[in-house]
């Protein structure tokens, strides 16, 4: 059943686009504190620490709602496929009794 194990690709992909996702949030976090560093005044200093905090809060509110929309998807699949397949097995279970119904009134 190889087709179910898409659900499991579709997670790992989520995982790593969660991971760059993060990675960049948090090297764009720096490089605004860098600026914080260099910047003259206490104004524009705390100015400059609050944006990388905001920056920092809304990416990973964002890395989490791809997490999210991602296991959903991921679930959604599996249901699809185990739903298509427990079709399948009735819809096969119901063609056998047809098939001996048919033997018996040859017989």
């Amino acid at each position: 059943m190889a087709e179910a194990d898409l659900d499991l690709v579709i997670r790992q992909i989520a995982k790593a686009q969660n991971k760059s996702l993060m990675a960049a949030v948090k090297k764009r976090r720096d490089q605004i504190m860098a600026r914080a560093a260099k910047a003259k005044d206490r104004e524009t200093r705390d100015q400059f620490r609050l944006i990388a905090k905001s920056t920092m809060l809304l990416g990973a509110a964002a890395a989490k709602r791809l997490q999210n929309s991602a296991e959903n998807t991921a679930d959604s699949y599996a249901r699809a496929i185990r739903s298509a397949a427990e079709e399948a097995a009735a819809q096969k279970q119901a063609k056998k009794p047809a098939k001996t119904a048919a033997k018996k009134k040859e017989a």
